[in-house]
């Protein structure tokens, strides 16, 4: 009788929110990726087809649920649907941007807990475990009943500060909600001090910024998970100098950029805006203040050590330890 390898091969599929990552990936996995393809008719209807066998494959399927969301995440359903027909024994789901993320509760009577319904539908679909990077709430994990794995980007934008040789530092939290964040970031730099941005609505005067922490004569950096319109780290930005801040840097892990957020921010008082490529940023939402730091090795490490059996734990400690920016 023959005997057969019963190890599942690892197979990387890129859908289209994010091929540049993707082939980032696919680089530091030392992996091809798949042949594939993902098309659309004229009504708007998505067709993909797999060019390849992956009957009892692990596979990783590489999709940002990023602009144009809805259109992301058919796709990526879509995907795993396929893959389920066909007979992968494991379909890894890798989200480096997961949308609709930043509706995880009920603010108001009559809401939707939309970022549960995302994990309910992927699970529905057949992904048997999901790899994401930097959720909005870390909460979100429990939203699935399946295996998740979160990476975070933290070390790798506080390589490329620590590379910058700043001194007199400072992370500042643009909200009272984001200081376990900040925290995690002063810690990455060495132990640097932290302050936090106090806002408060008022009737009369609309909102209030207020700095509790020590930012006099110090290079603040507002870290936040996602930059989307720009306005919150901004009106930060105008707060800390008005503080006393003699320079002011924005570190954030998605670079949403929705309607004129990158003109605002290169028009801001800014020296920098420091992301990572989770959401693919294209040529005409590119500036001039603007760093981009990869996450494409922690992912590709991060599934290669999944695929193995590996814990990934010792991400978070030696990742830190290389300048990707």
């Amino acid at each position: 009788m023959t005997e057969h390898n019963l190890d599942p091969e690892l197979k990387l599929i890129a859908l289209n929110a994010n091929r540049p990552l993707a082939d980032k990936i696919a680089v530091a996995t030392g992996v091809q990726l798949a042949k594939t393809s993902v098309k659309q008719f004229s009504d708007g209807e998505i067709q993909i087809n797999l060019e390849e066998s992956i009957r009892g494959d692990e596979v990783f399927v590489i999709q940002s649920i990023s602009d144009p969301i809805n259109k992301s995440l058919m796709e990526l359903m879509i995907m795993i649907d396929a893959l389920r027909r066909a007979s992968a024994k494991f379909i890894n789901v890798v989200i480096p941007y997961y949308g609709y993320s930043r509706q995880d509760r009920k603010a108001r009577s009559r809401e939707p807990i939309t970022a549960k319904l995302i994990a309910n539908l992927l699970q529905m679909d057949g992904a048997t475990r999901v790899i994401a990077l930097d959720l909005h709430a870390a909460q979100l994990q429990g939203f699935f009943d399946i295996p998740v794995d979160h990476l975070q980007a933290a070390p790798l934008l506080a390589n490329y500060f620590k590379a910058c040789g700043l001194t007199d530092v400072v992370v500042v939290s643009p909200d009272h909600s984001s200081v376990a964040r900040a925290r995690q970031m002063a810690t990455l730099l060495g132990g640097a001090p932290i302050a936090i941005i106090d806002r408060r609505q008022s009737t009369t005067t609309g909102e209030n910024l207020s700095i509790i922490g020590d930012v006099v004569g110090k290079k603040a950096i507002v870290v936040d998970d996602m930059i989307d319109t720009g306005h919150r780290i901004i009106s930060s930005t105008e707060a800390l100098k008005r503080a006393g801040a003699t320079k002011v840097y924005a570190a954030g892990t998605h670079a949403v950029f929705s309607d004129n957020a990158t003109a605002k921010l290169q028009a801001s008082a800014l020296e920098r805006v420091v992301v990572t490529d989770s959401i693919n940023i294209p040529a005409e939402k590119q500036f001039a203040k603007l760093a981009v730091v990869s996450v494409g090795e922690l992912i590709g490490k991060a599934i290669q050590l999944i695929h193995d059996d590996q814990p990934i734990d010792v991400l978070f400690h030696t990742v830190a330890d290389k300048n990707e920016g």
